[in-house]
């Protein structure tokens, strides 16, 4: 309202008068501080001056006396008087301009200030362009730069203005959907949905920022304010998310007739391999060969994929550590797998199938786990298509499990969740929901 309006201006305008007379009296007491040492550097050189003229008129007085000797002795016609005067007055004369000083001034009055330069054109320049502070232009996130692990992301962003920048804020939060993404409109005002599940960081001097413990494979909204004594101001914000938490295939649950690469990402059938101790956690059935991740999983979002490449006949999804390792994964309770036998691909879980639609030359075939909202779908990355979706009511971790009857498998683990992925929200998948024709002539396939 207009008395609101009155105040405010009587604030600025008293703001502005307290500012001014403050840089007056700065450059008053500068000005008195710059004259007195201009005052004490004359009073030193003239006092320099002076002992230099004194010591002249000194050596001047005793040059005349010897002067004036030297022409008396030039006068005398006895020459024994003259020689004995003579070699006196030399030795004098010797004497006297040997200790005698330079009759030269060591001040020289055109530069007797020389060290002295009174040029106040930056300071002019700074004076000429005083205004009222006004707060910053919004940051911009470079969402180009920013870089993500399973756990942290760094955010990078840039400022048209920030030489009028005292600190940037970053601000943070896992995103949820639509509801939660804040408009530019709300950011200027600080209207946040959910204000307390926002983290803060204050106080940060550089144009970027390492954000650590976040959750593996998860969308998160960022927006950095840039700060100064004026206000601050808000970047639109920017969705960013974490990649999947990386795993690697546990040699100690493999198979015996499987053989896994160096770097622990490749399974493959090897009747010929090396014999390995049995050990409970280790797969063992006949007719299937497994292994499984080097990782329990009890939380967050995590996204891999798997490349089949010629393999017609395999099982992928997730176990529980109790799930039996002597039979097919996904035909127990404790299992959920998506399965492939020879033409034929179905979705499996606790000796139930479902038949889904999918492309025969299918050679790579992404899985998302969300753990915390009780889901395991399964995708085809290629053509950007959900297969299927589980719904389970996790009760203990799980691990990713593969089984293969021939050819081999490779893993991509640590990957970021693909755009075209929307969770969690439901997609329609490619099941048929009726029962499969051929699971009771799938013994083959056990």
């Amino acid at each position: 309202d207009q008395p609101t309006k009155n105040v405010n201006t009587a604030m600025h305008e008293a703001k502005l008068m307290e500012e001014c007379d403050e840089l007056v009296e700065i450059i008053q007491q500068r000005k008195q501080m710059i004259a007195v040492k201009i005052k004490e550097t004359k009073v030193m050189k003239l006092r320099k001056l002076a002992q230099q003229v004194a010591n002249c008129r000194q050596c001047l007085e005793r040059s005349t006396v010897l002067i004036n000797q030297a022409e008396h002795i030039l006068k005398e016609n006895d020459q024994a008087r003259f020689l004995q005067s003579a070699k006196n007055i030399a030795e004098r004369v010797a004497m006297a301009t040997a200790s005698s000083q330079v009759l030269i001034p060591d001040i020289n009055f055109n530069d007797a200030f020389e060290n002295f330069a009174l040029d106040f054109s930056r300071e002019k320049k700074l004076l000429e362009g005083l205004d009222y502070l006004t707060a910053p232009n919004p940051p911009s996130i470079r969402e180009e730069l920013c870089t993500a692990s399973h756990d942290t992301i760094t955010v990078h962003w840039i400022s048209d203005d920030e030489f009028s920048i005292s600190s940037y804020e970053l601000q943070y939060t896992i995103f949820t959907g639509q509801a939660n993404f804040i408009s530019k409109s709300w950011c200027s005002w600080g209207l946040y949905n959910s204000v307390d599940s926002w983290m803060i960081v204050p106080n940060i001097k550089q144009n970027h920022y390492t954000v650590h413990g976040l959750q593996s494979g998860t969308r998160y909204i960022f927006i950095v304010k840039a700060i100064n004594q004026a206000g601050s101001r808000n970047s639109e914000p920017t969705r960013l998310k974490t990649n999947s938490q990386p795993f690697k295939l546990d040699p100690k649950m493999t198979h015996k007739k499987l053989k896994i690469s160096n770097d622990g990402l490749q399974m493959e059938k090897d009747e010929s391999s090396l014999k390995k101790s049995h050990t409970p956690e280790r797969f063992s059935g006949t007719g299937c060969y497994g292994a499984a991740g080097n990782i329990f999983i009890d939380s967050g979002c995590h996204y891999w994929e798997v490349v089949m490449g010629s393999s017609t006949w395999y099982a992928i999804g997730i176990a529980y550590k109790s799930a039996p390792k002597n039979e097919w994964i996904g035909k127990n309770a404790s299992s959920w797998v998506f399965s492939r036998c020879n033409s034929n691909f179905v979705v499996r879980h606790n000796n139930k199938e479902m038949l889904v639609d999918v492309h025969p030359q299918l050679k790579r075939l992404g899985v998302l786990l969300d753990y915390d909202n009780n889901m395991l779908s399964f995708y085809d990355p290629a053509n950007s298509l959900h297969l299927h979706t589980f719904d389970v009511t996790f009760i203990l971790p799980v691990c990713p499990t593969f089984t293969i009857w021939n050819k081999s498998l490779m893993i991509l683990s640590g990957l970021p969740a693909p755009d075209f992925i929307d969770y969690p929200e439901r997609q329609e998948c490619n099941c048929r929901p009726q029962e499969s024709p051929y699971v009771s002539g799938m013994k083959a396939c056990h």
